[in-house]
Order: structure tokens, then C-alpha cells, then sequence
């Protein structure tokens, strides 16, 4: 189980400003529940001083999510649009008395989401929108520029501190590549000075032709499996698989991802890989672990 904060308990339990901002003038909205994890932060600003008068939030996440809404509006309300943003996600860390590294992309999502609400109510395009950088990461709709502004904020020299910070690259290994390259890129302009590790993790199987025995069609499945299998051991659980059934996958989650909510958002990821190796399509539904 992470380790959290007493301060990051108690935003959880009883957060600040989780209400709907009825005269809010500047709203963000972030990530989807496909992902996991939603925020939608609205603004009231006052137009003569650019002042934040009130702040709400609405999210669909985890308690490090709504930990992290709720630390954001408590930091925002009373400070100018600029003052505002100038705001990072270490900042939302540090207030709550620090977040485990793995759930530090709910510091980056309030972060993102801040400057989401401050487009909308200066009525601009926002980064979120993927205007000023390429799409890297396809299953968390992540892009190049906020990869590099979580990298040169932070310090990261990763791939796993770029996944643990903005989820990027979570649920499959294809866009691993493309974000070392965008850490090497941030480093060699001088944001970061350590050297980036490469990925420990194994790139996807080219998808073989023609068609394939059964037993060939489950070692595939296997081989996918097992190439995300590190994401679930990362957030304290496992997969295993239990059967194929013609288009129908049964997997086995134990640990911490039985019955966890955000479980769905990877096994949409996982099954997108199988369809994507098989070139075909199929279905994946968890199981129980049987009792004892």
C-alpha cells in the first residue's frame, strides 16, 4: 500500500471546495474516465483584478486525486491569474506533505488543469488540446509539451518517473521511445542534467502473418500479459491469464488492482494491445480469485 500523508488523508476525507462553482467564469477539464482519472476545476475570477474570488472542483480518480483538487483550490483562491500560474505540481506535492512517486500525476493533473481553467476564462487554446506538441502517448492522451514541462519542473531522467508523473506510457509500451527521446531532448537543452536510463520494460511483438493455431493464439495473449504485467505489480497487484474463450479473454487480478476502480482504464489498455498483436478483435473480463 503507498504511504501517505496525514495532510493527504485528511484532503481526502474531507476535501475543500468539492462543489460546482455555479458563476464560475474560467472551467478545466482534464484526463477522462477512460483514463482513470478526471478533473474538471472551475474558477470564479473577479474581471477588474483578475483576482480568484472561489474555486471548485469535481473529480473521478483516486484519494490522491481528490487530495490534490482540493490542496489546488485551497492554493489558487485569493491569487491573481498570473500568480496562480506560476503554481507547479511539486508545489501541490509539497502542500499536502508530499505524494508517493506513483501517484504524482494527480499533482501534475491539478497542474493541468489550473492552466486549462486560466485558458478558458482568457478565452485561449490550452495545452491539454495538443496545439503545441505532438500526441505521444495515445492511451492517456498525453502530449510532447506537457511530457516536457513535467521533465524540466521536476528533474526527471526516467521513463518511469515520467509514467509515474504523468502516466505516460502506463498502459502499454508503445510511445517508451518517444519519451526517452523527449527526455534526452529536455536534457540536452539544459532543463535536466542527469542521463536518462533506457527501459528495462519489452517492446510489443510485431504482429506475425497469417493465421495462427490455437495454441499459438494463447501464447501471444501470454506474451502481451506478460509485457504489461509490470505496470500492475507497480500499483500492488498482478495479472494472470485464466482462459480464452474465442474472442473472450478472462484474466485474474489479485492484490491491490481486485476490485480496485480504476483497474477498467488498464485492461481497456491491455485488451487494445491484444487486438493490436492478434490483429483482431477480443474482449477482456476479469475474474474472481477463488475462495479457499
Amino acid at each position: 500500500m503507498w504511504d501517505y500523508s496525514e495532510k493527504v488523508k485528511e484532503h481526502f476525507f474531507n476535501p475543500r471546495n468539492a462543489k460546482v462553482v455555479t458563476d464560475a467564469n474560467g472551467i478545466g477539464d482534464v484526463g477522462s474516465i477512460s483514463c482513470g482519472d478526471a478533473l474538471r476545476l472551475m474558477l470564479k475570477v473577479d474581471p477588474e483584478s483578475d483576482r480568484i474570488l472561489d474555486a471548485g472542483f469535481q473529480t473521478f480518480g483516486c484519494g490522491s486525486a481528490i487530495a490534490s483538487s482540493s490542496a489546488l483550490t485551497e492554493l489558487v483562491i485569493g491569487r491573481t491569474l498570473d500568480e496562480a500560474l506560476t503554481i507547479t505540481n511539486q508545489q501541490i506535492a509539497e502542500y499536502l506533505d508530499g505524494l508517493p512517486p506513483e501517484k504524482m500525476h494527480c499533482s501534475v493533473m491539478g497542474m493541468e488543469a489550473l492552466h486549462a481553467a486560466v485558458a478558458n476564462y482568457r478565452g485561449e487554446v490550452c495545452d491539454h488540446d495538443h496545439e503545441e506538441g505532438e500526441l505521444i502517448c495515445r492511451c492517456f492522451g498525453i502530449d510532447s509539451a506537457l511530457i516536457d514541462k513535467v521533465v524540466a519542473q521536476n528533474g526527471l531522467t526516467t521513463l518511469e518517473q515520467v509514467i509515474q508523473y504523468t502516466k505516460a506510457g502506463g498502459a502499454c509500451a508503445t510511445c517508451h521511445d518517444k519519451i526517452e527521446a523527449r527526455i534526452h531532448a529536455v536534457m540536452a537543452d539544459g532543463a535536466a542534467v542527469a542521463v536518462a536510463t533506457p527501459s528495462p520494460e519489452i517492446e510489443a511483438e510485431p504482429v506475425a502473418a497469417g493465421p495462427r493455431s490455437a495454441y499459438q493464439r494463447i501464447k501471444v495473449i501470454e506474451g502481451v500479459i506478460e509485457r504489461m504485467r509490470p505496470i500492475f505489480v507497480r500499483d500492488g497487484g498482478d495479472i494472470s491469464l485464466v482462459d480464452v474463450d474465442g474472442d473472450l479473454v478472462y484474466v485474474r487480478l489479485t492484490g491491490a488492482c481486485a476490485g480496485c476502480g480504476m483497474s477498467f482504464a488498464t485492461l481497456s489498455a491491455l485488451q487494445q494491445q491484444l487486438c493490436d498483436a492478434l490483429g483482431e478483435a477480443v474482449d477482456v473480463f476479469p475474474v474472481g480469485t477463488p475462495k479457499n
